[in-house]
């Protein structure tokens, strides 16, 4: 797993601060298939031999889905204070800043406003790399903002998801996260604003169980992981066995909890059409 996890580091370089990939560098999809690194980049970064989608960053999502690759970033420096000055055994404050300094990001999502086909919108992309993409109380924050903007410019508004969950440092804070965006998202459909909600590899805990699947619209990325708990603990809890690949994008739009898989090499193409369909 550990070798696993640093191929991945070597192909995710959108972090503005890092030097761009020496060609020649080859990537290993967990089937084994080999790609070479500028084939991947060209290719939205999923595998063209089985179709892999690499986890990629904020950055890559905008990369990929703005006109030109030009957007305005809004609410960039808004961090974390700390609420209950968590310690196990490093402070929170700490974790931040380490956080900070390997990613150059504030947290674990960006907001961005461009054009799709030519059509203003607002993206939200959550980020992995910082804390697991866990939602805290400025993951909230922005989302609500984000919101906000979409309300007062009549944006639609897009939200990608990436995370293992509630940030358990920021305890009750994180979880009242969940009831904020689920707050502001009434706002947005009691104004007819579409919401489209995009679930990537993995989407899981509060992130899930809060705005990842109230979407007007739901998509994933093929073989994404998409659930609350993990499926060790599920199995722990209720004693029985689980279905096979219980929690991936298959299996839920096979029971209706999405309503679109969309390939990232497709998505832009996917958003254009359901944007003009429903603005």
């Amino acid at each position: 797993m550990n070798w696993f996890l640093r191929k991945k580091k070597n192909i995710i370089t959108s972090i503005d601060d890092r030097k761009p990939l020496p060609k020649g560098l080859w990537y290993k999809t967990p089937s084994g298939n080999i790609v070479d690194t500028d084939i991947l980049r060209k290719n939205a970064y999923v595998s063209p031999e089985d179709g892999y989608h690499v986890r990629i960053h904020s950055k890559e999502y905008f990369d990929i889905l703005f006109d030109n690759k030009k957007f305005l970033e809004i609410n960039s420096k808004i961090t974390s204070k700390d609420p209950i000055g968590w310690k196990d055994y490093k402070k929170y404050s700490n974790r931040i800043i380490e956080a900070n300094k390997k990613t150059n990001l504030y947290d674990a999502i960006r907001t961005g406003i461009g054009k799709i086909g030519g059509i203003k919108i607002v993206i939200s992309c959550m980020d992995f790399s910082f804390i697991g993409g866990s939602m805290g109380s400025v993951v909230g924050e922005k989302i609500s903002r984000a919101i906000k903007y979409c309300i007062e410019k009549k944006y639609p508004y897009i939200i990608i998801s990436k995370s293992g969950g509630a940030r358990i440092m920021e305890s009750s804070f994180s979880l009242m996260q969940m009831a904020k965006t689920i707050a502001r998202l009434t706002q947005l459909k009691n104004c007819k604003i579409p919401y489209i909600s995009i679930l990537t590899d993995p989407t899981m805990g509060g992130v899930s169980a809060s705005y990842a699947l109230l979407g007007d619209i739901n998509i994933a990325e093929p073989g994404a992981l998409i659930g609350f708990a993990g499926p060790r603990v599920i199995k722990e809890i209720i004693g029985k066995d689980l279905p096979k690949g219980f929690q991936t994008s298959e299996f839920l739009i096979d029971h209706g909890f999405i309503d679109i898989i969309s390939p990232r090499t497709e998505l832009k193409k996917t958003l254009y059409k359901l944007i003009n369909m429903i603005i």
